[in-house]
């Protein structure tokens, strides 16, 4: 609503409920859709409505009829009946749906590799079968082979769109909206976020549930807002309020302007106890007797003329840095981030003689080996030497899911992947080895990666994970993705924890220090 800045109208703006929020002179007032009704009584006339919001207020005057009975919904799922492909549902997949099938807006947050894709179709049957429905299926454009199939599994008809290309309307007749890589939409600057919250409100909107594996990829509560808006939280009907209470919401001073500041951590055992009811989160040690997956740190030793190349270029780095900090040209929120980027890729160039050692040695005992790396140019010197396969986004999806098939059908045993290609949507449990040759930011882009490979259809001796650790940098960023897990834990995990973290600038600074 754009209304002039007089005071009599905005204090009868203050006044509606729910709540609306002042966004500036050129936008002004927005309001959640339950608002419209008094709106139109207080203001009446005074305000053209635009043909789009008519049409959802004639909608919202004529809702949907309301859904069956949870028992109903329950008994149509056929959960103990094996499916048409011959598969049989897990335990846990048929108390998936069941739990699905009781909340209109969910997310189910179980760890990768719990086949949640199934679960949500499971329970999508069943919505199907007792209502006039359509099922709309967002997710990434690698992973619709993968949802085609699943539904294919089940007789299920559904209509898959990209996170790019959101619609911005759904048909009258209602419509099931199930969010894969709910993730996606954790910031809610992004255009993907605000185009899904749109949906997520839309009067022919039967019900949504979001599925990721990682609702909180850095651990910070601001992260979870957006899926929670999407639900209908009621906790996230209040942005500022939320933001206050969770995310150590204030006002910061910064160039002279003053700028609000929401990425901190508080209350995370309210947070928890509130949101529980509606998000569900299941590890497989739960839920699964898997093999066991381990984590070993192996530090890299260089040789003394390696080490003299990788002082050198570390030094360079460093210097340019203290060179544009005198002159005052380093900006306080990017620049550092971008050094240990810099610092990282020099340490993932240094690495690569340790890591083809270790290759060879694990593929000459005839194991399937996965590594992952953040930059592509590692993955493709170790191609040259190694062969293998190599998994990157400048590749086509055929050519992905190929690459994929030939690594699990035996064709080759090793895979090169980058983290934001191979760490979605692909089965490779055919590894009992995963090589990190350095580690994401995030904790939930750590555990995406490694349990591509720690997921149902495994067997043998378990997984295990080869973290190469090398200088300050990967020190820091090895710390920091501890420190983001504890907070994850308190919110998610099955045990309280006392959180206590160190801040990326004084990790900053220790990893200058010691460079």
């Amino acid at each position: 609503m754009v209304s002039p800045f007089d005071a009599v109208t905005q204090a009868q703006l203050r006044r509606i409920r729910p709540r609306g929020r002042w966004i500036g002179s050129k936008q002004g007032w927005e309001f959640p859709l339950g608002a419209a009704n008094p709106l139109r009584e207080c203001l009446g006339r005074r305000f053209p409505l635009t043909p789009e919001l008519k049409q959802w207020l004639d909608w919202c005057d004529s809702p949907l009829p309301p859904l069956p009975l949870h028992r109903e919904l329950v008994k149509a799922a056929d959960l103990d009946q094996p499916l048409p492909d011959g598969r049989v549902p897990l335990s846990h997949q048929r108390s998936g749906a069941r739990w699905l099938l009781a909340r209109r807006g969910a997310v189910l947050a179980d760890e990768m590799g719990l086949g949640k894709t199934l679960t949500a179709l499971l329970a999508a049957r069943a919505l199907m079968r007792c209502t006039s429905l359509r099922l709309m299926v967002v997710a990434p454009v690698g992973l619709h082979p993968h949802w085609r199939r699943e539904a294919e599994g089940v007789n299920l008809r559904l209509q898959l769109v990209s996170w790019a290309r959101l619609p911005t309307e759904l048909p009258p007749a209602g419509t099931l909206l199930v969010v894969d890589e709910a993730h996606f939409a954790q910031s809610l600057r992004a255009a993907r976020t605000t185009a899904l919250l749109r949906l997520a409100r839309h009067p022919r909107l039967r019900a949504i549930w979001m599925l990721t594996g990682t609702p909180m990829k850095n651990g910070r509560p601001d992260q979870l807002f957006p899926l929670l808006a999407a639900i209908d939280h009621p906790i996230a009907r209040d942005q500022r309020q939320y933001e206050e209470r969770y995310c150590q919401g204030h006002w910061r001073e910064r160039h002279g302007r003053r700028q609000w500041q929401a990425s901190g951590a508080s209350q995370l055992e309210e947070l928890r106890r509130l949101t529980r009811p509606l998000i569900l989160h299941r590890r497989k040690s739960q839920v699964l007797t898997l093999p066991p997956k381990r984590r070993r740190q192996q530090p890299v030793v260089l040789t003394e003329a390696e080490a003299l190349g990788f002082d050198h270029r570390v030094d360079l780095i460093l210097e340019d840095y203290r060179r544009r900090a005198a002159l005052g040209e380093v900006r306080s929120d990017a620049e550092p981030l971008a050094l240990l980027t810099a610092l990282r890729r020099i340490a993932a160039e240094f690495k690569l003689p340790a890591a083809v050692h270790l290759l060879r040695e694990l593929l000459d005992r005839g194991e399937a080996v996965v590594l992952f790396s953040g930059f592509i140019e590692p993955l493709q010197l170790l191609q040259q030497r190694l062969g293998g396969e190599l998994l990157i986004g400048r590749q086509r999806p055929a050519e992905r899911q190929l690459a994929v098939d030939r690594f699990q059908q035996g064709d080759s045993d090793l895979l090169l992947a980058t983290f934001g290609t191979g760490g979605l949507g692909f089965t490779l449990h055919r590894a009992r080895h995963v090589v990190l040759l350095e580690r994401p930011w995030t904790p939930g882009d750590v555990d995406q990666a490694e349990d591509r490979c720690h997921r149902l259809g495994m067997d043998g001796v378990g997984l295990t994970c080869h973290w190469l650790q090398l200088g300050p940098a990967d020190q820091l960023v090895d710390g920091l993705v501890a420190s983001k897990a504890q907070q994850i834990e308190i919110l998610l995990g099955p045990r309280r924890l006392q959180l206590s973290r160190t801040s990326l600038p004084a990790m900053v600074r220790q990893c200058l220090k010691s460079a």
